[in-house]
């Protein structure tokens, strides 16, 4: 009888031993699911509207380079890159698909809907909370404001996620800079220009201060104009290379680039 004790103990560790490699297998299957999910959904962006799967790529690689020079860590650029890259996700709904692809200038109506589509991204990427449980608040955030007078919700300052704060000031950059449907295109310092008149009110005045800093301001310029080149109808090259994520590894970021040198453990 003495001998069946340890075998027990044995037997029971094996046991749960098992039963720990199962649910490791488990988490790492649903993390590849969600990442699945991410880039099916960043597919379904560029299918139904080319020019909006440009933008939020273009987004993100600006968003990347404000954050890498704020010294942020990897957890929170992979954050910052998730939001930048679906923070238009809401537009595919169809209450706002006419909208978004007519000419005209928009109604006050029209605005309104519009003024719904962080919201409504948020929600499409709610399901995804327990894998990513930044990117749905940081896509409802987006056009929130430093003085508390954005949408949806009207955040005030740090209470708006940081990941928003630096995701709204390169989108508002490429905003200015790219043509858009009812807008030109408009000059670097123009786009610069609006963003330190935005410093404190509409951005957070210290992320504006490194984005406006000549070596920022001159690396956010030179992935502009790479935007601009033929290079980039390629959708498969980043502008900045960073470690990739661990748990994704999205078409628009170069699968076999070098790490960079500011990249931490995550």
């Amino acid at each position: 009888m003495r001998r069946l004790i340890p075998l027990t103990i044995g037997a029971a560790a094996a046991g749960a031993g098992a039963v720990a490699l199962r649910q490791h297998r488990d988490r790492a299957l649903a993390h590849r699911l969600s990442a699945a999910t991410l880039e099916t959904l960043l597919d379904a962006i560029e299918a139904n509207d080319a020019v909006t799967g440009r933008h939020v790529r273009r987004v993100a690689a600006f968003s990347l380079i404000l954050g890498e020079a704020a010294d942020l860590d990897v957890r929170t650029l992979r954050s910052i890159e998730r939001i930048a890259l679906f923070h238009d996700i809401g537009k595919l709904h169809e209450a706002l698909t006419d909208i978004f692809h007519d000419t005209t200038k928009l109604t006050p109506e029209e605005r309104r809907a519009v003024m719904t589509h962080p919201q409504r991204g948020a929600d499409v990427l709610a399901p995804l909370s327990g894998f990513y449980p930044d990117l749905a608040k940081g896509v409802a955030a987006h056009h929130e404001r430093w003085d508390g007078t954005g949408y949806p919700r009207g955040l005030k300052g740090t209470r708006i996620p940081l990941t928003a704060r630096v995701v709204a000031i390169a989108d508002t950059f490429d905003a200015i800079t790219h043509q858009r449907r009812y807008s030109a295109g408009r000059s670097f310092s123009t786009a610069m220009g609006a963003i330190a008149d935005g410093r404190g009110t509409q951005f957070d005045p210290e992320l504006v201060d490194l984005f406006l800093s000549p070596p920022v301001a001159e690396e956010i310029e030179q992935a502009m104009r790479k935007a601009n080149g033929p290079q980039t109808r390629r959708m498969n090259r980043r502008v900045h290379e960073v470690k990739r994520a661990p748990d994704i590894t999205f078409r628009w970021r170069t699968r076999t680039g070098a790490s960079h040198s500011r990249d931490r453990a995550n």
